[in-house]
């Protein structure tokens, strides 16, 4: 230990601190002494004697070691003198405070003796009256003890007479023997009372009544569930409540059903029971397979449907007795406490009984069909082949029991004229059906039916494979021919018979719904694969193409289809909302597929209409009037050509279409268009003379005749036909006339009128296409792109600002006589805009 220690800091401070005793030479000495390594292992706080003593003799310097000993030790003591000396008065009178502190120890002492005394005596006084307290107190007790014994050994030989007078009543005072048996329970509980002889024999007596009636409950309440008599089931619940066993009772009674449910589905789906009828006489050997052969697969299923039809109906009538049993629940209330039996059998929590019974029923149906079909391939076959048959069976029970709610009241109050049913409460009507609990996140019709999904999936699949069997079948790698009509039959045919079969649950119906519209969706992409899209397929030239037979046979095909589902579905009875969508957006897509497929014949016959009006610019309209008054000829060259040309495609084309109404809708657009086309070109007619006029007029009527076979009627056209009809009469009118005319602006728009105006004014007031330097067929091509009514008014506004700046600049004098009624008409096609 070196000299910066604590331990050796505080004994250097001593001898610095001793006064004029001290002496440097001392003080060094004491340094040294304390600096030493053999002094310093005195100054750990681990130092241990025997070790010090082992290693001093280990080396072997005794003698010197005990020198050096004995001179700290001299050392100490003289340092301990000088400290004594230097101190002495402190010392002194910490001894005399000593001293003190011993007086004063000894008279609290004195003083505590005295206290102790006095406790003593306070305790003699109080000791001997507590225990007599106590002694008194015990005595009390055991005569307390001792009365209410014998108060209780009174009641129960009351009771006990009481109850064998009740018992001789038989059921009529069953209840009321409850009532005291369950008095006597309560006198006989905390409390021991055997050894008593007085009444053994009673409580002996006790004992076998509470025997004798349980059992008589028990099959009061069995025969009460059985006949679904309320009165008789009343009275057994008011016995168990009286016995205070209502709660086990009714758990005990919902497990038997339940256990008697689960040992029936068990019997149903036995194998070795349903194969009995194709067993022989001689049984097989240890391990060998009790199957049925494929050649009693029907003897097996008739069993097997038979034995679910008797399932269906043991677990109808367990319902029912369940049903029944929870209604007497909710009525009945315990005369004396009023209290409803259901509340006893609901409280803390627990669900109802009939929400208890029916999860476990569904959760036995479903595992038990699991494990019943992973055993038996023939029984998993039966079920997913014949599943909507097992569903049909599911929807009968489901509807059994919806019945049964409904008249459950009536039979209520049918039955409910004894006294004892009189107490049942009288409560309102039930509006909903009770089988169905009011629990948000509880369906019981899906809790039954989730034991069917397996089969349902594996149902669906093989549904879907028979649908799309006989289209695959029918459209062959490399085909190129559309089915015949006895294979589209064929088709047909199976998916009303998918749709027949799934008539036996919406949810099922559905289902095969989607598999139909998918089945409807490969025969269009099938279909669609026939199609030629080759130039050939939009001709209209010559003769029907190899392409465009073949593009015929399709849409026929589809039109066929078409027609064929729309009614099957229209034939099926009850059939879902959901499901008659889901086919009809298929039967879109068929719809839409032979609008893609008749488009590019009509794009070809659309343009062809519109290069042959647009070729009447290319005759004379500025001719003035025979001297009879007549045109020379009936129409213009354009019309007639117009006119045949449309007779032909309707003749050559569209006649071989079975879809006459669909080809009419897409052909009246094309009649509605080559209208819009006429007018549009006849108002572009420049110059325009009287015998022009008349021809054109002529031609007007003809335009009548010429999209006649593009439609049913020319009337049927609305707008188109109305236009027609009202511009032909403006040929020969005035410009204001045509301006003020009621027409323009209703069924004629501003922009043709307008356009029209400009074939009466002079050279110099040029139309749009004409000021823009535009062929007509790149300005109607404009109009098209510009069906907006304002875009073509600014055209026209454009025009006539051109025609004023040119005769400004001409200084020309006046303005030709059609530009204010032009203005003025372009001013009020404006206003409407706005």
């Amino acid at each position: 230990m070196t000299s910066g220690s604590p331990g050796a800091a505080s004994m250097e401070e001593a001898a610095g601190g001793s006064g004029g005793g001290g002496t440097p030479a001392l003080g060094l000495t004491l340094g040294e002494l304390l600096g030493d390594e053999c002094y310093a292992e005195f100054l750990r706080d681990d130092f241990d004697v025997k070790t010090y003593t082992s290693q001093s003799i280990h080396q072997a310097v005794i003698a010197e070691q005990l020198a050096k000993l004995a001179q700290g030790i001299s050392q100490l003591d003289k340092e301990l003198h000088l400290q004594v000396v230097a101190r002495h008065e402190d010392l002194l009178a910490q001894a005399t405070g000593i001293g003190s502190l011993e007086g004063v120890l000894q008279m609290m002492q004195t003083r505590i003796g005295a206290l102790q005394s006095t406790v003593d005596r306070i305790r003699a006084k109080i000791v001997d009256p507590y225990n007599k307290i106590v002694s008194r107190t015990a005595q009390l007790a055991k005569l307390q003890a001792a009365c209410d014994l014998l108060r209780r050994i009174i009641r129960i030989l009351y009771l006990s007479k009481r109850l064998q007078g009740q018992l001789q009543g038989g059921s009529r005072e069953i209840t009321k023997a409850a009532q005291s048996l369950n008095e006597l329970d309560y006198l006989s509980q905390g409390i021991d009372l055997s050894g008593i002889e007085v009444i053994e024999n009673d409580l002996l007596f006790i004992a076998r009544a509470r025997l004798e009636v349980e059992n008589q409950a028990k099959r009061l309440l069995e025969q009460g569930v059985e006949t679904q008599n309320p009165t008789q089931v009343g009275t057994a619940l008011q016995v168990f409540h009286n016995l205070g066993t209502l709660k086990d009772t009714i758990s005990n009674v919902v497990d038997g059903y339940c256990a008697s449910l689960e040992e029936n589905i068990n019997n149903a789906l036995d194998i070795k029971v349903l194969s009995q009828p194709s067993q022989t006489v001689t049984r097989g050997g240890p391990g060998r397979a009790v199957m049925p052969t494929p050649g009693n697969t029907a003897a097996f299923r008739a069993a097997l449907w038979t034995n679910m039809e008797k399932l269906m109906d043991q677990i109808c009538a367990a319902c029912a007795q369940v049903q029944h049993l929870q209604k007497v629940l909710t009525k009945k209330r315990d005369p004396v406490s009023h209290v409803c039996f259901i509340e006893e059998i609901v409280k803390e929590g627990q669900s109802d009984i009939l929400y208890t019974f029916w999860t476990a029923v569904t959760q036995t149906l479903s595992s038990q069909f699991q494990r019943a079909t992973d055993s038996s391939v023939f029984l998993k076959q039966a079920f997913e082949g014949e599943y909507p048959k097992l569903l049909r069976l599911y929807n009968d029970l489901w509807k059994r029991l919806q019945q049964y709610s409904q008249n459950i009241q009536r039979n209520f109050n049918a039955s409910g004229t004894t006294d004892l049913f009189a107490e049942l409460q009288q409560m309102e009507e039930d509006t909903h059906d009770i089988f169905m609990q009011k629990k948000q996140d509880y369906d019981s019709e899906k809790a039954l039916k989730d034991s069917l999904q397996p089969y349902e999936a594996a149902y669906l699949s093989k549904s879907l494979s028979r649908l799309f069997d006989p289209i695959n079948l029918v459209f062959p790698p490399g085909g190129r021919n559309p089915p015949s009509s006895d294979e589209l039959d064929s088709i047909i045919k199976t998916i009303a018979s998918e749709l027949n079969v799934a008539a036996v649950d919406p949810n099922l119906s559905l289902a095969v719904s989607k598999n139909v519209a998918k089945t409807i969706q490969l025969y269009g992409v099938k279909s669609e694969q026939l199609l030629s899209t080759q130039g050939d397929a939009s001709q209209v030239i010559g003769p029907l193409t190899e392409g465009q037979r073949r593009n015929v046979a399709v849409v026929n095909s589809l039109y066929r289809l078409h027609q064929s589902v729309l009614k099957v579905v229209s034939s099926q009875s009850s059939f879902p909302a959901a499901a008659e969508q889901t086919i009809a957006t298929a039967l879109k897509t068929i719809h839409d597929l032979m609008g893609s497929a008749v488009q590019p014949l009509l794009n070809s016959v659309g343009d062809s209409v519109e290069a042959i009006i647009i070729t009447m610019h290319q005759e004379d309209f500025s001719g003035s009037l025979s001297s009879s008054g007549k045109p020379d000829v009936p129409c213009s060259l354009y019309m007639k050509e117009l006119q045949g040309f449309i007779a032909r495609v309707m003749s050559d084309y569209f006649r071989h279409f079975e879809c006459f109404d669909f080809v009419f809708d897409n052909t009246e657009a094309i009649a509605q268009r080559a209208i819009e086309l006429f007018i549009r070109n006849a108002s572009l007619l420049r110059p325009l003379g009287e015998g022009g006029k008349m021809r054109l007029a002529a031609d007007f009527a003809q335009m009548e005749l010429a999209v006649a076979p593009l439609c049913r009627r020319v009337s049927d056209l609305g707008k188109s036909y109305r236009l027609l009809r009202s511009f032909r009469p403006l040929l020969f009118q005035t410009s204001e006339h045509i301006a003020n005319s009621p027409a323009v602006g209703d069924i004629i728009p501003f922009s043709i009128i307008l356009q029209f105006l400009f074939t009466r004014s002079p050279p110099e007031l040029k139309s749009p296409f004409q000021r823009a330097e535009w062929s007509i067929a790149r300005y109607s091509q404009w109009l098209d792109d510009h069906p907006s009514e304002k875009d073509r008014l600014v055209l026209i506004r454009g025009a006539l600002e051109a025609y004023v700046q040119s005769v400004r600049t001409r200084e020309g004098k006046e303005f030709a006589p059609v530009y204010p009624i032009m203005v003025q008409l372009l001013k009020k096609a404006m206003s409407t805009l706005q």
